[in-house]
C-alpha cells in the first residue's frame, strides 16, 4: 500500500534499540504523549515547538524503527500509536518504568 513504512516484526524488536530510542528526551516526550492513545502525527509534538519538521520526522523514524511506535497512513494523514502490548509482552514493566519518569 502506498505510504506504508516498514516496522519491525515483534520478534525483531531488541531491548537495546528500544532503550536507545527512548533515551532522547524529545523522543521520550513523544512516547509519553502516545501512552494516552493514538494521535494524528500533526497533533503529536516534541517538547520544543521550534524543532524543524525534519527533526520531528527523524524522531518518529527512530521510534518506529526501534519498534516503539507504529506510524501508519490514515487517509491523507498519519496515525501514531505506541506498541504497548508488544513491548509489554517482550519487556514486562519497561514502558511503565520509563514513561513514568
Amino acid at each position: 500500500m502506498p505510504g506504508d513504512l516498514p516496522h519491525p516484526e515483534r520478534s525483531e524488536i531488541q531491548l537495546t534499540d528500544v532503550l536507545f530510542a527512548l533515551s532522547d528526551p524529545e523522543r521520550l516526550a513523544i512516547a509519553r504523549q502516545l501512552a494516552d492513545g493514538p494521535l494524528d502525527m500533526a497533533e503529536c509534538h516534541a517538547t520544543d515547538p521550534n524543532l524543524p519538521k525534519s527533526t520531528k520526522s527523524h524522531f518518529m523514524k527512530v521510534l518506529r524503527e526501534a519498534g516503539v511506535i507504529r506510524n501508519e497512513p490514515n487517509g491523507r494523514r498519519r496515525m501514531l500509536t505506541l506498541r504497548r502490548d508488544e513491548l509489554d509482552s517482550l519487556f514486562p514493566g519497561l514502558l511503565d518504568s520509563v514513561l513514568r519518569g
